[in-house]
């Protein structure tokens, strides 16, 4: 007992790790395809269009069209030269989606634990678990599921950089130009190389001669961008087709509200990158900051303080925020897009993307500090408090949450005796009821659209759609589409706010104002009439109407119902009419 005792007060970030990671794959592996994965921005998006893409044979195509959004360039989908696009090339869905989480932690571990260990050096060992501890807790955040692994390769890009730097080789210039692999231009790429350009200012500065190994890094990592996302970079610099990025429209807040939007970014998780700091790991950081400057006052030493770095961690932190509420400004958007116009509805703020890494970067340090005391207690306090924000991470419930969703549901299943009105992943889409109705109706690529479901549920089971979920698409076919669900658009409101002011959800949108196009399991809709233009439906190519209601007025627009479909293992009511 002794001994494990000793090996426990050694190496307990394995067992913390271990635990983690092993509950999640337990969890996971258990229930499978029952499992509950977000669907907002995930499973009706991205996964949805992986999908598509496979469905078309389109992965690798060029000159394609995509059936979605009646019919897409393939070079509005992403890259397949993305380790997440792999993945779903040569595995089945689930398995590519769950292969892909389990990555997302591994790498932020290991990318984290790397970068310590380069930075510590011969120290490294004595700041081993509570690195292994952050960096677990960096790996396991709920980040959004489509770009988890770019977002936990940033401490890989910044190991890979350090090494350039210290003149440790050339082929880390090779490693640095395929790191695109792992990570995405829009969400990250742009930043990193607008961070390495004030690196190579702010070094070559303080080491008073141009840093020319940092300099020549940067086209490096341009062009390994601008390689790997080949199709994103064609559409930006040389298409000609205005998309909904052009026309979409931003917010224009005052000074206050600005000052709200930066408050809001530091103190809470934002959307997509959540970061769970709020509850734990900020606390946390300020006690031990405010710990520091006290100490500093004390021994008359602030110089020490102004270069702690912890202190310009949070700085960094703040930047971020800064950048993330003047995005909201709208004279402040118009000097960016004036300065470089291809980026024209570039969304800038997503420098805040980068807070989740800092937060865990800080709170290393933070614990770094309480083991730089050199007292067993406050190691131990570290050690606990390390174990406490990891268990904080899997016990909150985020958005993107899906190992505390699928415990939480399940538990409920369980212990209630009764359905959740969220659909798990093999609800969502019900593929058996899919299958079943395209062989009812011999389905042979006919363009349809959904009513009162997601499109994603229809793309997943091949169904070509016309309407669809996507960001970046023509301006063109946004017009046409308008026309398409004029009769509602006119009607209610909000949908022309919604719909026309941002656009990237086509859907077929319902007249009462209800909105019904993310499924539940329980859905009740009021008004039955289907607010659409039938002849604008045709003319766009549209053959099937996928529908959980049964329309009032379906034999007005001239629709005609073929069929109600159902079964056990789906929790849709299909009603299929054709035009």
């Amino acid at each position: 007992m002794k001994r494990f005792l000793g090996w426990l007060d050694r190496r307990w970030y394995l067992l913390l790790a271990g635990g983690c990671i092993g509950a999640e794959l337990l969890v996971f592996l258990i229930f499978r395809e029952n499992s509950y994965f977000t669907v907002q921005d995930n499973l009706d998006l991205f996964v949805a269009h992986f999908q598509v893409l496979s469905h078309s044979n389109s992965w690798f195509a060029h000159g394609a069209t995509v059936p979605m959004l009646g019919g897409i360039s393939r070079d509005s989908l992403s890259s397949e030269w993305n380790l997440y696009n792999i993945l779903y090339t040569f595995m089945p869905v689930f398995w590519a989606y769950l292969t892909g989480y389990f990555l997302k932690i591994l790498i932020g571990t290991g990318s984290f634990v790397l970068l310590a260990k380069d930075v510590y050096q011969k120290a490294y060992p004595r700041y081993r678990g509570i690195a292994w501890a952050a960096g677990l807790c960096y790996g396991l955040l709920p980040l959004f599921p489509a770009y988890g692994i770019a977002f936990a390769s940033i401490p890989l890009a910044v190991f890979i950089l350090r090494r350039i730097y210290r003149k440790e080789g050339k082929w880390w210039y090779g490693l640095l130009f395929v790191y695109p692999f792992l990570s995405y231009f829009s969400y990250f790429g742009f930043f990193l190389l607008a961070y390495l350009v004030c690196a190579v200012v702010i070094v070559s500065i303080r080491d008073k001669k141009f840093c020319g190994r940092l300099a020549v890094a940067v086209p490096v990592l341009a062009a390994g961008y601008v390689c790997f996302e080949y199709r994103l970079f064609g559409q930006m610099l040389f298409s000609d087709v205005k998309t909904i990025r052009e026309t979409m429209v931003e917010s224009n807040l005052n000074f206050s509200e600005v000052l709200g939007q930066i408050r809001e970014a530091f103190l809470t998780p934002v959307f997509h990158a959540a970061s769970d700091h709020a509850v734990f790991v900020l606390p946390v950081c300020v006690i031990v900051l405010v710990w520091q400057l006290v100490a500093a006052v004390q021994k008359k030493n602030l110089k020490k303080f102004k270069s702690s770095a912890l202190l310009w961690v949070l700085l960094l932190i703040v930047f971020n925020c800064l950048v993330y509420g003047l995005y909201f400004q709208g004279d402040f958007r118009g000097l960016f897009e004036t300065l470089l116009p291809p980026l024209k509805g570039f969304q800038f703020n997503r420098t805040v993307f980068f807070n989740p890494f800092l937060w865990y970067v800080a709170l290393f340090l933070a614990l770094k500090a309480l083991y730089d005391t050199g007292k067993l207690f406050w190691k131990r306090i570290a050690n606990l408090a390390a174990c406490i924000a990891a268990a904080v991470i899997l016990l909150t419930p985020a958005v993107y949450n899906e190992f505390y969703w699928t415990c939480y549901h399940q538990a409920y299943r369980a212990v209630k005796h009764t359905e959740v009105n969220l659909l798990n992943f093999r609800e969502y889409y019900s593929t058996d009821l899919m299958e079943e109705i395209k062989a009812d109706i011999n389905y042979d690529g006919e363009y349809a659209a959904g009513y009162g479901l997601n499109t994603a549920v229809l793309e997943y089971s091949g169904i070509s759609t016309l309407d669809g979920y996507l960001g970046f698409y023509p301006q063109s076919y946004k017009e046409e589409f308008t026309k398409l669900i004029w009769p509602a658009y006119e009607r209610v409101p909000q949908w022309q706010t919604y719909y026309g002011e941002w656009g990237a959800r086509a859907y077929l949108f319902a007249g009462s104002g209800e909105s019904i196009y993310n499924p539940y399991r329980n859905q009740v809709l009021s008004d039955h009439h289907l607010y659409l233009d039938s002849e604008q439906f045709v003319k766009m190519g549209g053959k099937y109407l996928f529908s959980r209601y049964e329309l009032d007025n379906a034999e007005e627009l001239g629709f005609t119902l073929q069929g109600i479909y159902s079964n056990e293992s789906a929790p849709y009511t299909i009603y299929l009419y054709e035009i």
